[in-house]
Order: structure tokens, then C-alpha cells, then sequence
């Protein structure tokens, strides 16, 4: 990851290329750490309210203090102003101990992808206490992008072993049937994304209906579209899974140009 941007509670800003973290820090000894992840929108972070309350929430979930929500905001600005580009991938993590925020470009890839639409590899996936919190023990995640990539594919759908439909590995999952969109409830073990609230707020306004509930795989094998959402990627979508094609369909489209416009930018498609 290219840094452009590096900031430490306590320290300011530091060298992008410098270590943050003591050996001896919980995050390495133990992967007990939470992190969380906001796109910056031509100088602008968006929704970092509820990006920093959410960190909050995930400390909680894995027994950590609560990290300095103002400190935070700090943070954020002094990075967003220091690397010097309009938009951004803005992290935080928080040890505990340590509070770092990052500033990193967007992928240019990115755009590439929203046009043909991701590719899915269906894993099997067995979910653990952490499901619902953006902790740093992200390696059973990544390993089903792994999977994913050796099958062919961009990226993962999470499938619980009875077939319920849970999320990708670092994104919400929705699909369209017909002018309704269905996605995993939070009920189930699946994160709670922010561009999942938000795509939740500006649904009715485009014309569709949600269902949020617990579905099986051929529901969405079925779908008239499927998509992704997070904070990054913002609504990529999907054009296979498992190798089935999917189509491209408007809701997608719409729904991006819906949630650039909520941030008030020009939308890329």
C-alpha cells in the first residue's frame, strides 16, 4: 500500500514509511486490534460520524477501551490535509494502546472492475465471534479471497454451509428482483456496513424497495442483478457467480450516481 499520509495520537503526523506500532503492541501479539476504513470525497471524509462510532462499536465487541472519537476526527484532518490528493482511501486502527489514521490513493483498477462487474467464487463459510466487528484478524478473509482468485474470480461471496447468503469478504451483498432489493439482514453474522446504511436511505429515492432477511443461494442466483457495497469500492457490480453469468442491470448504475450525488461529487459512470 502506497501511504501518503501517516498520523499518530500523541504524535501527529509521522513519516509514512515509519513503524507505528511496538513490538510488544497487542495488535501483533495477539490480532486483537480493530481498524475501519472511509473514502474521502474531494477533501471531504464521508459519513465519519458513523465510520468512528462504528470503530467504537468494534473495540467494544473485542474488549478494547474506546478509542477518542474527537481524536479521531483529528486525525483524519491533519492526514487528509497532509497527502495532498482530493480523494482517498482514510483508515484508522486502533491497538488499544495506539491510534493511527492513513491516508492512501483510491485504485484507479477500481473503475475498470465497475465496468465489467465482478466475478464471485462462491466459499463456504463458517462464521466466529468477531463476524459483526472490522477487527484485524481479517486473515480467514483474505484467505477466502484467496480462494476466490485460484478459482478464477475477483473476489468472494460468503455462503453459510446451509446455503444462507452472508456478504463478501470486505463488502455487503445485495441483489434486484424485479424493483426490490434484497440483502442479509444484520441479524445475521455479517457486518454492518456504512455504505450499506446509506445505500438503505437512498433506495426508496431511486425507485425500489429493500428486503432485508436471511436468503438462500439460488434467490440470488436468480437475481435480475447482484452488487457489492462498501466504502471504497461504493456499488461495484457483479456479472458472475461461480462461473454463471449475471447481468448488468440500472439498479447498480442508479444506485452509484445516488450515492456520489449524497456525497456531493460527480458521479464516474
Amino acid at each position: 500500500m502506497n501511504l501518503l499520509a501517516v498520523a499518530v495520537a500523541g504524535r501527529g503526523l509521522v513519516d509514512p514509511h515509519a513503524p507505528v506500532f511496538t513490538a510488544d503492541d497487542e495488535a501483533l501479539l495477539r490480532g486483537r486490534a480493530v481498524f475501519e476504513t472511509a473514502r474521502v470525497y474531494d477533501g471531504a471524509p464521508f459519513r465519519l460520524d458513523a465510520h468512528i462510532e462504528r470503530l467504537g462499536r468494534s473495540a467494544a465487541r473485542v474488549r478494547l477501551p474506546d478509542p477518542d472519537a474527537d481524536e479521531c476526527a483529528r486525525l483524519a484532518d491533519g492526514v487528509v490535509k497532509a497527502a495532498g490528493v482530493a480523494d482517498l482511501a482514510l483508515r484508522f486502527y486502533w491497538t488499544g494502546t495506539t491510534l493511527v489514521a492513513t491516508g492512501a490513493p483510491i485504485d484507479p483498477a477500481l473503475e475498470e472492475q465497475r465496468a465489467r462487474g465482478l466475478r464471485l467464487a462462491v466459499v463456504r463459510w463458517s462464521t466466529g465471534a468477531l463476524a459483526a466487528a472490522k477487527s484485524t484478524s481479517y486473515a480467514e478473509n483474505m484467505a477466502a479471497q484467496d480462494t476466490a482468485a485460484e478459482l478464477g474470480a475477483d473476489d468472494a461471496l460468503l455462503v453459510a454451509h446451509d446455503g444462507t447468503v452472508l456478504e463478501a469478504p470486505t463488502a455487503n451483498v445485495w441483489w434486484r428482483d424485479g424493483e426490490r432489493l434484497l440483502t442479509p439482514s444484520l441479524e445475521l453474522p455479517i457486518l454492518a456496513g456504512v455504505t450499506r446504511a446509506v445505500i438503505l436511505e437512498l433506495a426508496p429515492a431511486v425507485g425500489y424497495e429493500v428486503e432485508e432477511g436471511s436468503f438462500l443461494l439460488p434467490r440470488l442466483a436468480s437475481a435480475d442483478e447482484v452488487f457489492l457495497t462498501s466504502s471504497i469500492r461504493e456499488v461495484m457490480p457483479v456479472s458472475a457467480v461461480d462461473g454463471a453469468p449475471i447481468p448488468l442491470g440500472q439498479g447498480a448504475i442508479a444506485l452509484q450516481h445516488a450515492l456520489r450525488s449524497a456525497a456531493g461529487v460527480p458521479s464516474t459512470i
